[in-house]
């Protein structure tokens, strides 16, 4: 009886269209980026970022990891700065999208699920088009088209 109620179940949330579950990009706010990413370099790490890059990408199997001055990373989100009431703990996490239309329809969902939106899906100023929200429980979101990775038909994303 149990298997037949959880396949029912899975059968009903495959046929209700909604964000992909997965991760696509995890950035940490960095209070020195220096130190950050020569933390990570020492773990065996490599970037392809020059060395006086303000933001610095990880390739992380199917993921990338970005290391992003913590004041930027909060006010790019549309949250308060570290310290503040609002409890940003310097980690958004993004979700890669193909198509600005996919960003519209991703931060709609989110919305209507209860997430409160901090930025509205638009052009950015590095290229692309995103939009932000906070999950109930204080988590940032970015949902993202970037022109220059690569979104493979699995979600896995690669840097260009």
């Amino acid at each position: 009886m149990l298997s037949v109620s959880f396949k029912a179940r899975r059968r009903h949330r495959a046929s209700i269209p909604g964000m992909e579950q997965r991760v696509s990009l995890i950035t940490l706010g960095a209070d020195d980026l220096a130190r950050s990413r020569a933390f990570y370099e020492a773990l065996g790490w490599r970037s392809n970022a020059e060395p006086d890059a303000d933001i610095v990408f990880f390739q992380a199997g199917g993921m990338i990891v970005a290391l992003w001055d913590r004041q930027k990373l909060a006010g790019d989100t549309g949250l308060a700065a570290p310290g503040a009431d609002a409890g940003f703990d310097g980690i958004v996490l993004a979700h890669v999208v193909g198509s600005e239309d996919d960003v519209d329809r991703v931060i709609a969902e989110a919305e209507s699920a209860g997430a409160r939106v901090t930025d509205r899906p638009a052009k950015t100023f590095w290229g692309g088009y995103s939009g932000k929200f906070v999950d109930p429980d204080g988590h940032a979101w970015e949902i993202a088209r970037n022109p220059s990775w690569t979104l493979a038909p699995d979600g896995s994303v690669s840097l260009d």
